[in-house]
C-alpha cells in the first residue's frame, strides 16, 4: 500500500510549483494563468501565437512575470513539444503539473442554414479532432514521461460541457471533447497503476463563456444582442449568465493543489448549473 504524502499546511498552496500550460495565451488561459501566478506558481506558457504574451506579462506585474516563461510550441508536433520541454526543464528543472488547454473549433466544422452536416469538409472536421484530442494526448506523452520518471505530477485537461451532452451544430467539437474526457479517465488509471498513484489526471468542463471561438454563435455581430442560441443557453443555466474567465480559477487551483490529493479521473463541470438542469 502506498503511503499518502503528508498534507500541506496550506492545502491550496502552489508556491514554487512549476506548471506547464498549453494554449495558455487565449482569453480563458490568461485568466487561469493570472490566478496561478497570483498563488506563487512558476508558469511555462506554451502557445503557437506569442503575440499576446507581452501585454499579458505587463498585466501580471514584474514580480509574477519573473516566474513566467513563454515558449512557442505546436501541440500537434512532437518535436516542437520536445524542444519546449527542454527549454522548460532548463529554466525550472522539473515540471509539477501540465494543463492541456489547447483546443477549439472552426466555423467550417459547424452546421448552419447554408452548411448542412453532409457538406462539412473533412479537413475542418479533422482539424477539430486533431487539435482537441491529439493536442491533449501528445503533450501528455512528452510531459507525462517526465512525471513518470519522477513518480509524481498532475495533468489537468480542458474538456467541455459538450462532452456530457452534445450540442447542436458542432458535431466535431462535441465528439472531440467527449474524447478528451474519456482520455482523462483512461490516463488517470494508466498513470496510477503503471507508474505511480502520485500522478493524478483530471479535467474541467467549462460551460458557456464568451470567447473568440463561440461568440459568433451566441451574440449578433451587428447589435451585440444574444442570438436565439445564446438566449436558450442562458434560459437553461440556473445561474442566469455566461461564465467569466475568472470563474475557472478556483477549480483549477483545487485540482493542482494538495487539496485534491485523493482526486483523480474526474471531469468537473464549471457551468452555472447547466448540466444539472432538465429544462423544467
Amino acid at each position: 500500500m502506498t503511503t499518502p504524502a503528508a498534507p500541506s499546511p496550506n492545502l491550496f498552496d502552489l508556491s514554487g510549483r512549476t506548471i506547464v500550460f498549453t494554449g495558455a495565451l487565449g482569453v480563458l488561459g490568461q485568466a487561469i494563468s493570472a490566478g496561478l501566478a497570483a498563488r506563487g506558481a512558476n508558469l511555462a506558457l506554451l502557445d503557437r501565437n506569442l503575440a499576446p504574451a507581452d501585454a499579458f506579462l505587463q498585466r501580471l506585474g514584474a514580480d509574477a512575470a519573473a516566474r513566467v516563461q513563454v515558449v512557442q510550441a505546436d501541440v500537434l508536433d512532437p518535436s516542437s513539444l520536445a524542444r519546449a520541454a527542454e527549454a522548460v526543464l532548463a529554466r525550472f528543472d522539473h515540471v509539477d503539473a501540465l494543463i492541456n488547454g489547447a483546443g477549439g473549433n472552426r466555423p467550417e466544422a459547424t452546421t448552419s442554414a447554408d452548411r448542412s452536416f453532409f457538406d462539412l469538409p473533412a479537413d475542418a472536421l479533422r482539424w477539430a479532432f486533431d487539435l482537441n484530442v491529439l493536442g491533449t494526448i501528445l503533450p501528455s506523452q512528452v510531459f507525462g514521461r517526465h512525471m513518470a520518471d519522477r513518480r509524481e505530477g498532475i495533468i489537468l485537461n480542458i474538456s467541455s460541457m459538450n462532452s456530457f451532452r452534445p450540442l447542436t451544430r458542432i458535431p466535431a467539437y462535441s465528439a472531440a471533447k467527449a474524447g478528451v474526457s474519456n482520455f482523462t479517465q483512461w490516463l488517470a488509471v494508466h498513470m496510477a497503476q503503471e507508474y505511480s498513484p502520485r500522478i493524478r489526471v483530471n479535467a474541467i468542463a467549462p460551460g458557456f463563456f464568451l470567447t473568440a471561438q463561440n461568440e459568433f454563435l451566441l451574440k449578433e455581430r451587428a447589435t451585440g444582442e444574444l442570438t436565439a442560441r445564446g438566449k436558450t443557453i442562458i434560459g437553461h443555466t440556473p445561474m442566469g449568465r455566461f461564465g467569466s474567465p475568472e470563474d475557472l480559477v478556483g477549480a483549477v487551483v483545487w485540482l493542482l493543489s494538495p487539496a485534491s490529493t485523493f482526486v483523480t479521473g474526474i471531469v468537473v463541470p464549471i457551468d452555472g448549473g447547466f448540466s444539472a438542469f432538465s429544462g423544467v
